[in-house]
């Protein structure tokens, strides 16, 4: 074992977007050598996606696509060329596991799919994720997180209960499977660590979703009872929600799910007169006029600064945090004494900040190594270094546009 985890593994990273590309880049981070393959007739989509550095459109730009691909190296491939499906060929019989985010049947129309790559390289972890699965009447179904988010049922639920669905925010389902692909990709390299055989991995990012709605789920299956949107409140904490505080657009949250926290929430507000109110004393009574309750506890916290507010209510054993902005994120002392954000340079883009690793192991604990690759930007070092082409191998292949 060297000095990282997954030291050794080598991943051909067809996927693009968003669950595959950050699936694979936990593997990269904790030492996996990853391959990112697209081309540039159709570049990862993501490339195109704001926020551009400086506001600057660039098909190498993208904020975004460099926050999920860092630490690998990017090569194009067209694939639609049979001198690109041979380089692609040869990537895969280097790996130990392949991973592709596509349509199901894209890569089959390549000759690049498992049941394909399997008769030549039986050992291969190869690992598919798309919508809704690799089967069913609806498997073909393109579309993005957001979609997904509203199809999975988190739209249904994030709203309030007089306004149309709003949703959590972006491709919620997007962030929630990347943990799941990771593990399935982990236990399936110690499977063939164990005995030999690879094996495929169909992730539906359907079903990963609906995993954190499971509580609902079986609520509905047992009880028949189909949960209604409540905006920020919860059946069983009063009050609980978003609060403002002073300043322009700065708000707190805090929860009493207990009357012990209530009365810290009172103490903490210096028991106003309304709070002694009879209808206040119990849980049930604070239900039953929480739009009032919330209104006397806005007009208290609209008049202290945030943090000073947060640090008030813990004091009296209130869950209570500031709801943070993208600058709040970048001072907070926490993230900074864990070193949460690190600066990698990028060959277009230069030095900027990237999303650290969410995990520490204790004696292989990962490292961010490597900016986002440019499109095509190591495709001579991945060809030559790392699989073996001559100087006039590779030549040819550019020539004939392999790289396209």
């Amino acid at each position: 074992m060297g000095e990282q985890a997954l030291e050794g593994i080598r991943v051909a990273d067809f996927t693009w977007v968003g669950v595959g590309p950050v699936t694979i880049k936990y593997l990269a981070d904790h030492g996996a050598t990853v391959v990112h393959i697209e081309s540039i007739t159709h570049p990862d989509s993501l490339r195109l996606a704001p926020p551009f550095k400086d506001r600057e459109v660039g098909i190498n730009r993208s904020g975004f696509f460099a926050n999920f691909n860092s630490s690998k190296y990017g090569v194009s491939l067209n694939l639609a060329h049979p001198r690109g499906r041979e380089l692609a060929q040869r990537l895969i019989a280097w790996a130990d596991v392949v991973a592709e985010s596509f349509t199901p049947g894209v890569m089959a129309k390549f000759g690049l799919d498992y049941e394909s790559v399997r008769q030549w390289k039986p050992d291969v972890v190869y690992f598919s994720t798309c919508q809704l699965g690799q089967n069913g009447p609806w498997a073909r179904q393109p579309g993005y997180g957001v979609q997904l988010s509203a199809f999975s049922g988190f739209y249904h639920l994030a709203r309030w209960p007089d306004r149309p669905p709003a949703g959590p925010y972006g491709a919620y389902t997007d962030f929630i499977n990347p943990r799941f692909g990771a593990f399935a990709i982990l236990a399936a390299l110690e499977h063939r660590r164990r005995t030999g055989q690879g094996q495929y991995i169909d992730l539906s990012q359907l079903e990963g979703g609906i995993q954190f709605l499971g509580p609902l789920v079986m609520d509905y299956l047992n009880n028949h009872h189909e949960p209604q949107p409540q905006g920020n409140r919860d059946p069983l904490a009063c009050p609980h929600g978003a609060f403002p505080a002073r300043g322009d657009d700065r708000w707190v949250v805090l929860a009493c799910f207990t009357d012990a926290q209530w009365e810290g929430l009172v103490r903490a507000m210096g028991s106003p007169a309304w709070a002694q109110a009879p209808r206040f004393a119990t849980f049930l009574g604070r239900k039953a006029h929480e739009d009032e309750l919330e209104h006397h506890i806005a007009g208290w916290t609209r008049e202290h600064d945030a943090y000073s507010l947060m640090a008030l209510l813990q004091g009296h054993g209130v869950p209570c945090g500031v709801v943070q902005s993208q600058e709040d994120l970048f001072q907070d002392p926490q993230l900074a004494h864990r070193g949460h954000f690190v600066r990698l340079r990028h060959t277009e883009i230069g030095e900027h900040h990237y999303d650290g690793i969410p995990f520490r192991l204790s004696r292989t604990p990962g490292r961010l190594w490597k900016a986002a690759p440019c499109l095509g930007e190591d495709n001579e070092f991945v060809f030559t270094r790392l699989l073996g082409l001559s100087r006039e191998e590779y030549q040819v292949y550019q020539a004939e546009g392999a790289f396209t």
